[in-house]
C-alpha cells in the first residue's frame, strides 16, 4: 500500500469541497433546504486571496535531501491515559473467552434488550396499522440467534433468505431450521428496530429545526457500540483516520451519492495499526463541532479526543483528511501527525523553485519546513506528496526497488523519506478492518437504512471481537484461531445448536406433528396443509418433515415419494 495509491477518488474530494463551501450559505426555509452556490457571484475579493502564506526568505525554495534538516521541537510524549492494549476485566483472563463472551461485550445484555424492547413496540405499531401477521414476543436470547443465523448465511451465501429452509434442493442446509424456522426469521428481519417507535414520530415532528436528530433510530445502538469499543481496548501509539462507505439505496438524508450512481452511507474511523476500531463517527452533512473549517477537519477532531486517548499519540491519515490547519492544531493538542497531501490545500507550498520534474530520477527528495510543519516530496514511479510534524526530511532509510541499469533490469537501493516509509506502516488499521469486514459480513439488502446500518454495527463488533480474541492469544502464548473457525464456534454459541450434528437416519414413515396429543385434540393438533393436496392433516414425513396425509381415501404420503423415486430415476 502507497501513499498515492489511495482510494479516495478525486471526483469525491472535489465534491467534498464543494459541500463544505456551500455548507456556510446554507439556510433552512420552509423545512427544505437551500443551497446558494458561491461560484454563482464570485467576488472580486476571492479572485485575490492567497491559498498559502507567504514563505520566508530561506524558504521560498524546494531544498534537497542534502540539505540538513531538524525537528524545531521535541516530539510529546506518549502519556495515555490507560495502559495500551486489552483492557481490564479481559486483561486478568488466563484462558482465552469463548468468542460469544467476547461479542456479547459489544452487544451486551441491557443493549439487545433495548433491541428487543423497541422491536416487540414496532410489532405493535405495525400490527395496529393494519399488517396482518401473527407476532410472538421477541426475547435476548432469540435476537442472539437471529444474529447468530445471520452471520451463517453470509458465509454460506445462498440466492434468496427463502433457499436456506428449502427442502427439496440441492442447497439444502438442515441448521437453520435447527435454529429458527423461516417465518420467524422473516417476522423479526421485518420489524426490527433500534430506537423507540413513539419517540420517532415525535423526531420526525423536528425536522427542519435545530432539535432534530437523523440519527435518532440508531442512537441508543450507536451510542452504546462506541462506549463498549472504547471500553474493552485503548489503542496503541500509532493510529489512521479513514472512511468507510455502506451500501444502501434506502431513501435517507445521509446517503453520499458518487460516481455511477452508486449510494453510501459514511463512516468516520478511528483505528490503530492492529486494525481494532476505537471509534466511529456516521457522516450526517451537518457537523455538530461547527468549527467552519470543513468535513475532514472536523471528522479528525470528533474522533482524536484527547480526554479519551491521551496524548502523544501518532495520527495517519490521507489526502483528503490532511491540512496544515488540522496538523498545526493537533500539534497544540500534543498529537503528532503524517499523511499526503494535495497542492490545492490551503497552506501548502506553492514554490515551483527547485521542485521535481518528471526527469527527477527515482529516489530524489525535495522539502521545505514551516515551523512544526515539513512538506515532502518524493519520486518514485510518481510524485509522492507527505506532510509530517514528526518527521525530518531524511533519515538515511532506503527500500528496494526494480530498476534499469546499463540496460537491465535489477533490485537497487533507492532513498526514502521516513515519513513515507512510517505511513506505509501504519496507514493500515482502517485497511485492515476493511478486509476483515468484507471475508465475513452480515450483510442484507433492506430499505430501511437504519436496519442497514444495524448490520454494520454486528460486523464491526465481530470483527473487534476476533482481534480481541487474537491479542489475547498472543499473551496468553496460545495459537490463535482462523478467522473463519472462530465465526464458526461464534455462530455456534449464539445460536445455542451443536456445531457437529450427529447425522439423523429416518426412514420415510408417516409420523404426528405433534406427539403425545390426547383427547380432542389428536386430530387437530399441530395441523398442517398437506404438501400435494393442500387439506389440513396431523402427519408428517420424518424423514422429509413435510406434512402429508395418510387416510383411506387419500395417501398422499405414498404418492409424493413416488414421484420424488421417478425424479431420482
Amino acid at each position: 500500500m502507497y501513499p498515492y495509491y489511495d482510494t479516495d477518488d478525486d471526483y469525491e474530494e472535489e465534491e467534498e469541497e464543494e459541500e463544505e463551501e456551500t455548507e456556510a450559505a446554507t439556510t433552512l426555509d420552509g423545512g427544505r433546504r437551500r443551497l446558494r452556490s458561491q461560484r454563482s457571484w464570485p467576488s472580486a475579493n476571492k479572485a485575490k486571496r492567497s491559498r498559502s502564506e507567504p514563505l520566508s526568505g530561506d524558504a521560498a525554495a524546494w531544498k534537497s535531501e542534502k540539505d540538513p534538516d531538524n525537528l524545531p521541537h521535541p516530539l510529546p510524549h506518549f502519556l495515555p491515559t490507560r495502559t495500551p492494549g486489552i483492557q481490564l476485566p479481559l486483561s486478568e483472563y488466563l484462558t482465552n473467552p469463548s468468542p460469544s463472551k467476547l461479542f456479547k461485550m459489544y452487544f451486551n445484555w441491557a443493549a439487545v434488550k433495548t433491541l428487543c424492547a423497541n422491536t416487540n413496540k414496532n410489532a405493535e405499531k405495525n400490527i395496529a396499522a393494519g399488517k396482518k401477521f401473527k407476532w410472538a414476543e421477541l426475547t435476548e436470547a432469540e435476537l442472539y440467534r437471529y444474529i447468530g443465523l445471520t452471520l451463517y448465511m453470509w458465509i454460506l451465501k445462498l440466492p434468496n433468505i427463502r433457499n436456506f429452509w428449502r427442502v427439496s434442493s440441492i442447497f439444502y442446509a438442515p441448521y437453520p431450521s435447527k435454529v429458527m424456522s423461516r417465518t420467524r426469521f422473516l417476522l423479526i428481519t421485518w420489524n426490527i428496530h433500534m430506537s423507540d417507535p413513539a419517540e420517532d414520530e415525535l423526531n420526525d415532528r423536528k425536522k427542519g429545526t435545530d432539535d432534530y436528530d437523523c440519527l435518532h433510530r440508531i442512537r441508543p445502538l450507536y451510542d452504546s457500540l462506541r462506549l463498549a469499543c472504547k471500553a474493552v481496548y485503548h489503542p496503541q501509539k500509532n493510529l489512521s483516520v479513514d472512511e468507510r462507505m455502506v451500501p444502501t439505496k434506502a431513501k435517507t438524508a445521509l446517503k453520499k451519492n458518487i460516481k455511477q450512481k452508486k449510494r453510501w452511507i459514511k463512516f468516520f474511523v478511528l483505528s490503530d495499526n492492529t486494525g481494532y476500531i476505537f471509534d466511529f463517527k456516521v457522516y450526517t452533512r451537518k457537523s455538530t463541532l461547527a468549527t467552519g473549517r470543513g468535513l475532514s477537519f472536523d471528522a479528525v477532531v470528533s474522533l482524536v479526543n484527547k480526554n479519551c486517548l491521551g496524548s502523544g499519540y501518532h495520527i495517519y491519515c490521507d489526502k483528503f483528511y490532511t491540512s496544515p490547519a488540522l496538523f498545526r492544531h493537533l500539534h497544540d493538542l500534543g498529537f503528532a501527525a503524517c499523511g499526503t497531501f494535495r497542492d490545492t490545500r490551503i497552506g501548502t507550498p506553492k514554490t515551483k523553485d527547485n521542485s521535481l520534474t518528471k526527469e527527477s530520477p527515482r529516489g530524489t527528495v525535495r522539502w521545505i519546513r514551516e515551523g512544526a510543519l515539513i512538506f515532502i516530496k518524493w519520486m518514485d514511479t510518481r510524485e509522492v506528496s507527505v506532510c509530517s510534524t514528526m518527521h525530518t526530511a531524511f533519515s538515511g532509510d532506503t527500500l528496494k526497488r526494480m530498476c534499469k541499469v546499463g540496460g537491465k533490469r535489477r533490485v537497487v537501493e533507492v532513498p526514502v523519506p521516513s515519513a513515507v516509509k512510517d505511513y506505509n506502516s501504519f496507514m493500515v488499521g482502517a485497511d485492515l478492518s476493511d478486509q476483515l469486514i468484507g471475508y465475513y459480513s452480515s450483510w442484507r439488502k433492506s430499505r430501511a437504512w437504519y436496519v442497514r446500518v444495524l448490520y454494520h454495527f454486528i460486523d464491526i463488533a465481530v470483527t473487534n471481537s476476533y482481534l480481541i480474541s487474537k491479542e489475547l492469544c498472543g499473551r496468553l502464548e496460545e495459537q490463535p484461531v482462523k478467522h473463519q473457525a472462530f465465526l464458526e464456534q461464534l455462530i455456534t454459541e449464539l445460536c445455542e445448536v451443536p456445531l457437529q450434528l450427529v447425522p439423523e437416519r429416518y426412514q420415510h414413515i408417516p409420523v404426528a406433528i405433534v406427539e403425545g396429543a390426547s383427547g380432542h385434540n389428536k386430530a387437530s393438533k399441530g395441523r398442517r396443509k398437506c404438501k400435494l393436496c393442500r387439506k389440513c392433516t396431523p402427519f408428517m414425513c420424518e424423514a422429509c418433515r413435510v406434512a402429508l396425509c395418510v387416510i383411506v381415501d387419500r395417501n398422499c404420503h405414498k404418492l409424493y415419494h413416488n414421484s420424488l423415486k421417478g425424479t431420482e430415476n
